[in-house]
């Protein structure tokens, strides 16, 4: 009972010191907190001390904590301010990435099949994780953070698409109309959620927001939950749903009261980063297999170089998306923001695993890959930012006029 026990401290407990590490060590160098969180994972996971165990348990509610931080990426897009050119070019670059990652990936995979898992993996781009770092930066609203936000969005939705038509299982045929069916009924729930000003929903919302009914929290969740469960009925991958739900959720949302809508912004955010994600980083440190990455030669060769293809085929075609008069570090930071991640590589690895499609070592080194583009990608390309002629220090959530259509 104690050893079961154990991990429901531990896991809350890590999540409290990260943030107090990340301050620490913030004073001499700025490292993201996910850092943090997924390698107290791994410490305190099996490859090391062994405190926390894998288990369905854990699974289940790193899957959840992975959902909502779809969510999140969903939820703060705003497509208004990336359409255009931004949003253009950021699916061109993603187009390009997936070419050149699905034949790579089949030069070094032992199957067509894996090689397609590698590719699908190498051309994603972490937007969840990108997000509360451009926030803290104050860069939502810059030229540069519009196009990130935009290779972001195309580099999490394009390989969910990729991932319901090529690793669903079904024929590509069979996924088209799933993917079709379910993008029907997700628009039109957008649709229905941008007519009208949904008065008497507002006034609820509204009224429970500081009560123990908290109704948009409660509402959020269903949304999540109705879209995952949607998403994974049609065989398609759950975080389409709930990166979907994200969408879905800002719609509905958008004609609250300017103050109003910041509270909203502030519990979500609360519930997001300040419970649930942060298991899944824990998680993803845990169930990470340092030992067998260690005791692998073929792993520990690929590791680094999917590191370096995550740059090439992934972060150079990011350069499509940069803002016009990008100086040469915006563009150098660019590429390795483009290249930051995580998130799906996690599940596409699992997918293939859980198919035997891909072997242990393959998914070993591509999950290190994402710990590492996500270690080291964000901290070089934001030092770079900061020494850009117009990359100084901002306040976070500072307005900036997109210099650009």
């Amino acid at each position: 009972m104690g050893h079961a026990i154990l991990p429901i401290v531990l896991i809350p407990t890590l999540a409290v010191v990260a943030p107090i590490l990340a301050t620490l060590v913030g004073r001499f160098v700025a490292i993201p907190l996910v850092v943090f969180e997924i390698v107290l994972g791994i410490v305190a996971g099996p490859s090391v001390l062994g405190w926390i165990p894998a288990s369905d348990a854990l699974t289940t509610v790193s899957n959840f904590g992975l959902a909502f931080l779809f969510f999140m990426a969903g939820n703060e897009i705003d497509f208004a301010e990336v359409k255009g050119r931004p949003l253009t070019r950021a699916a061109i670059g993603w187009g390009i990435s997936l070419v050149c990652a699905v034949v790579i990936g089949i030069l070094l995979g032992s199957t067509v099949i894996a090689g397609v898992y590698i590719g699908i993996a190498l051309c994603s781009t972490t937007l969840g994780t990108l997000l509360p770092l451009l926030r803290d930066a104050g860069e939502l609203k810059t030229p540069f953070g519009l196009a990130i936000m935009a290779i972001g969005t195309v580099g999490e939705f394009g390989p969910l698409i990729a991932i319901s038509l090529f690793l669903s299982g079904r024929s590509p045929f069979t996924a088209t109309l799933l993917l079709i069916g379910f993008a029907l009924v997700a628009g039109l729930g957008v649709w229905l959620a941008s007519r009208g000003a949904h008065e008497r929903f507002h006034r609820l919302v509204e009224a429970t927001l500081h009560t123990s009914g908290q109704f948009v929290v409660r509402f959020v969740v269903a949304i999540i939950a109705a879209l995952v469960a949607l998403s994974i009925l049609l065989g398609l991958d759950m975080l389409l749903g709930a990166f979907t739900a994200g969408i879905l959720c800002r719609v509905m949302l958008s004609g609250a009261r300017h103050d109003v809508a910041e509270q909203i912004e502030g519990k979500l955010e609360a519930v997001a980063f300040g419970v649930i994600v942060p298991v899944f980083f824990v998680a993803t440190g845990v169930g990470f297999d340092l030992r067998g990455l260690l005791s692998d030669p073929r792993a520990l060769i690929l590791l680094p170089i999917f590191l370096v293809l995550l740059l090439l085929v992934r972060g150079l075609p990011g350069l499509f998306a940069a803002p016009l008069g990008a100086t040469g570090r915006d563009r150098s930071a660019l590429v390795l923001l483009t290249a930051t991640g995580l998130p799906i590589i996690v599940a596409v690895t699992n997918i293939g695993l859980e198919r035997h499609e891909l072997s242990q070592g393959t998914a070993t080194a591509l999950i290190g890959a994402g710990m590492l583009s996500v270690l080291v990608f964000p901290l070089i390309a934001m030092a770079l930012r900061r020494r850009s002629s117009d990359g100084g220090l901002r306040a976070p959530d500072l307005e900036h006029v997109p210099t650009e259509g």
